[in-house]
């Protein structure tokens, strides 16, 4: 099930632990070793935020940092690379994450990717779905379902569809309060981290895809809140037509 050289794609630091906490475990049990890539420092850009919050923005990065790096160490992964985009940027610079990813791909000699469902839950996490799509030929890619607004209601840890090749994990008890105690060490992330389940985790090997497509019907979670009639900081304004444009033309390109 699990490679032995595995590199999990983190477009936010708290993807890890929200996304396969316990499958990271249960992958060491059997001797896997995990490697992590972030590929945003998490924190949205300064310019997005209120203009009195802006000029502690080296603070609120460098928080989200050691956040990440005491949790790399609690669940015992190797950061291999840190990149200093915003978050809601990974979607929009794919040829370039695709470039860091094939770097970390060869210098760790990774046998198997971990990637974030393509779900409606964020669109950096459906866009490296994407770019996941294209180790498959030469590395075993699993993605991990997060979160998602199918059927107008909260989804934790399900895929919108089932396509038969899901694995459950049901998290023991000792791996739901290690699951607990990983996500408490992102601080700054309490406020955002209330939707996440830890009874279960959900993943299967890499789905065929029609990324021309938004993940389900209906509004999608990172656009619940799109009717505020002002750029509020919180409030992601991507439309999945414009994430579905860019995985386009990247996968054109590639």
């Amino acid at each position: 099930m699990f490679g032995k050289r595995i590199l999990v794609l983190i477009p936010h630091p708290d993807d890890e632990v929200v996304a396969c906490c316990a499958a990271i475990g249960r992958a060491q049990a059997e001797g896997s070793h995990i490697f992590a890539l972030y590929l945003s420092h998490g924190c949205i850009a300064r310019e997005t935020l209120w203009p009195w919050q802006r000029g502690g923005y080296a603070a609120i990065v460098a928080r989200r940092r050691r956040e990440a790096d005491d949790v790399a160490r609690f669940l015992n992964i190797s950061p291999v690379g840190w990149s200093d985009r915003p978050a809601r940027h990974v979607w929009t610079q794919l040829p370039m994450v695709y470039a860091e990813i094939t770097e970390a791909v060869k210098a760790h000699a990774i046998d198997q990717l971990w990637v974030p469902a393509y779900e409606g839950g964020n669109p950096d996490h459906d866009a490296l779905n994407a770019v996941g799509s294209l180790f498959r030929a030469s590395l075993s890619v699993l993605e991990f379902a997060e979160y998602n607004f199918f059927q107008n209601k909260a989804n934790a840890q399900s895929f919108p569809f089932l396509n038969g090749h899901e694995t459950i994990l049901t998290l023991s008890p000792e791996e739901q309060t290690r699951k607990r105690a990983a996500l408490k060490l992102y601080q700054s992330e309490q406020g955002n981290l209330n939707y996440v389940k830890v009874e279960r985790e959900c993943f299967r090997p890499l789905a065929d895809t029609d990324y021309s497509r938004p993940p389900h019907p209906g509004t999608l979670w990172y656009a619940r809140f799109q009717w505020v009639p002002f750029r509020h900081p919180r409030v992601d304004f991507t439309r999945s037509s414009e994430v579905s444009t860019a995985i386009a033309a990247f996968l054109r390109r590639d």
